[in-house]
């Protein structure tokens, strides 16, 4: 089994990192690990599989994360996970919602390590591809190195080698998943004192980080880098990052993204698939760039209503190549 480049990855973000975002994303960047929004084990054992897990393989290197406390449940999603090709399977216990919450998965589990370390070890010993945690540093009134280290240390022994860490604690009560992003303070010391402790465990850094520049200086005290909303509000941001990071230059241009997310679009409305379910993912794509405001407007307009036409789509095309030949022009 070949090693995961985990050195940058995006974060699996709800109502956000689904298959067409995936697709969308990879076109981008090719050397990114991406997952899949948090399933919930009811709903990969329960639900329709192929909707639920399915994906394409041009998003490999892929991880599926999982929520879930009951480690038999747990251990079967993993085993399908390595079945349908996932490259890892991710346990989350970062979620503050109250919703996760009732359900007893989430960051509610940093209160019981000892039953996430039975859950890692079922999930372990279920599948062959890696078994990793996504977590906080801690929760309400809790930030303390040690309770975090031994914490870590106990997945760590149940079977996990690769930990990302969410530099803020979880308020579980009294702040929404929304305010748990920005109201906790950031602690990147506690993560990079974690890598000291633990320097054979993978650990992987995830809050706040928006450039290059700060990548690269997590870099020099972790093994890796996980970028969440930047990434969703900017997705332009990973063409920096593979020149940067990965050292690749071979990087699509906007326009030409574009040309293969309306391929994208073609194929799957053919299947069934709602134009906006994929266009309302590319909205951040000229972030920053003159022309940003029209390509939102055309998209709101246009594509974000649940019956859009496909023909509106080819249309789009036809402005950013114009767009295009307008910049040649000028230069």
């Amino acid at each position: 089994m070949s090693k995961i480049n985990r050195t940058v990855s995006v974060a699996p973000m709800m109502d956000c990192t689904d298959r067409h975002d995936r697709y969308f994303l990879r076109l981008i960047s090719k050397n990114v690990l991406l997952y899949t929004e948090m399933v919930s084990t009811g709903a990969a054992l329960n639900g329709d599989r192929e909707k639920v897990l399915g994906f394409n393989n041009f998003e490999k290197p892929l991880a599926l994360q999982v929520g879930g406390s009951n480690k038999n449940d747990l251990a079967e999603v993993a085993k399908i996970a390595e079945d349908m090709g996932y490259d890892e399977i991710n346990i989350n216990l970062g979620c503050p919602s109250k919703k996760v919450q009732k359900n007893q998965f989430g960051a509610c589990l940093i209160k019981e390590p000892d039953l996430v370390a039975d859950c890692i070890d079922s999930m372990v010993n279920a599948c062959k591809i890696p078994v990793t945690a996504k977590t906080r540093i801690g929760y309400d009134d809790v930030e303390e190195f040690n309770y975090l280290n031994s914490f870590v240390n106990k997945m760590s022994n149940a079977g996990c080698k690769t930990v990302i860490l969410h530099a803020r604690r979880a308020i579980l009560k009294g702040l929404s998943p929304k305010e748990n992003l920005n109201i906790p303070k950031l602690n990147y010391p506690m993560v990079n004192q974690i890598k000291q402790e633990n320097p054979n465990l993978e650990i992987i850094i995830n809050g706040g980080i928006t450039e290059c520049s700060e990548i690269k200086e997590h870099l020099l005290h972790v093994d890796g880098v996980m970028i969440g909303r930047k990434i969703y509000q900017s997705p332009y941001f990973l063409a920096d990052i593979e020149r940067e990071i990965f050292n690749n230059s071979e990087i699509l241009t906007r326009a030409q993204i574009v040309e293969e997310i309306v391929k994208y679009v073609s194929y799957e409305v053919q299947k069934g698939t709602r134009v906006n379910q994929i266009m309302r993912h590319t909205v951040g794509l000229y972030h920053g760039q003159k022309g940003s405001t029209e390509w939102k407007r055309y998209l709101s307009n246009n594509m974000m209503a649940r019956d859009s036409d496909f023909q509106k789509v080819n249309h789009i095309l036809e402005i950013v190549q114009n767009n295009e030949k307008e910049k040649i022009a000028v230069s």
